[in-house]
């Protein structure tokens, strides 16, 4: 099997081009930016091709492209407004129709919960007032129907992603648990009222791995959430604290109304999306999938197991 993976020099792309390299005999082709930044050894066996480019300039691929019986779209954009819908809704959209409907087997698009309701359907608060990033995720995702592939394309959602190590990049989020562990004798006595779903970047490239070899059927699911089962921030601030030795004797209520206090009086600027967000609370959706889900092992499946694959420890 062909596969076109955009995205690899990524913390996801890391892990998923690592898995396939270790797990498959699939003809791997990756497109980056900067070839420097993959530390994947793509020289560990045959079918492993390294293609320098830009998503702008994906067009000289064209004809490879049409040789593609999978593609796998995880490249994406955090920047300005112009950037962001280039790359995450033009250069994608593109992407998917320079591929053959006819040969193209699958195409697996990297979307974002972010945009979807509790009952995984398209949050238009998303599209509407969504930083530059998700507001762009959520169009594209209003787009792929037009497709001439849109049969064959398998959206998943990932939660919040969490992974890193010295030999790949950190995510977002992750590259902030050093500070949480810093400041969590603090926080272990703060009660909020929210819940989400976490999942580790590994464990989102086993279960990508497992549908590149065993696409949806028809009539199964093609939108996929990924992600562990739904925590209250309780729940996390208790299990953080426990994993780092810190007792919680009680905590203090955070309420809405002391967080708009808050808000007031330290004159803090919200965007739409931060105060939908504060207001919204509870992001949570419907049959998130882990690796488990289909036979196979969840590899960092608490937050125990996240903290510790950051490299934050408990103090002796």
């Amino acid at each position: 099997m062909r596969i076109f993976i955009t995205g690899a020099s990524g913390c996801i792309g890391h892990y998923l081009v690592e898995t396939l390299i270790e797990n498959t005999d699939h003809e791997l082709f990756l497109m980056m930016r900067n070839p420097a930044k993959l530390k994947v050894p793509v020289d560990s066996r045959e079918g492993i091709h390294v293609l320098q480019g830009d998503m702008r300039d994906v067009a000289q691929f064209a004809d490879l492209l049409k040789s593609m019986d999978t593609a796998i779209l995880v490249a994406t954009s955090w920047g300005d407004p112009q950037e962001s819908y280039e790359i995450n809704v033009e250069k994608t959209l593109e992407i998917m129709n320079l591929l053959d409907p006819e040969r193209c087997q699958q195409v697996i698009y990297f979307s974002t919960a972010s945009i979807l309701d509790r009952d995984n359907t398209p949050l238009k608060e998303a599209g509407e007032i969504g930083t530059d990033y998700v507001r762009t995720k959520y169009i594209c995702h209003e787009k792929l129907s037009e497709l001439a592939i849109a049969p064959k394309i398998t959206t998943v959602f990932p939660t919040l992603v969490f992974g890193g190590s010295d030999t790949k990049p950190y995510s977002h989020i992750a590259g902030g648990l050093s500070e949480v562990a810093s400041y969590i004798g603090l926080i272990r006595f703060l009660k909020a009222d929210g819940s989400f779903h976490f999942i580790h970047a590994k464990d989102i490239a086993e279960v990508v791995r497992h549908l590149v070899d065993h696409p949806p059927a028809e009539g199964d699911a093609r939108e996929i959430v990924i992600g562990n089962p739904a925590k209250t921030a309780d729940e996390v601030v208790k299990e953080i604290s426990h994993y780092l030795g810190k007792r919680v004797y009680f905590q203090i209520p955070l309420s809405f109304g002391l967080a708009n206090t808050i808000i007031k009086v330290f004159n803090i600027r919200m965007a739409d999306w931060d105060r939908f967000c504060m207001d919204y609370r509870h992001f949570t959706y419907q049959d998130p999938v882990t690796p488990s889900s289909f036979g196979l092992e969840d590899n960092y499946p608490t937050i125990k197991d996240v903290f510790r694959s950051a490299g934050v420890m408990p103090k002796a």
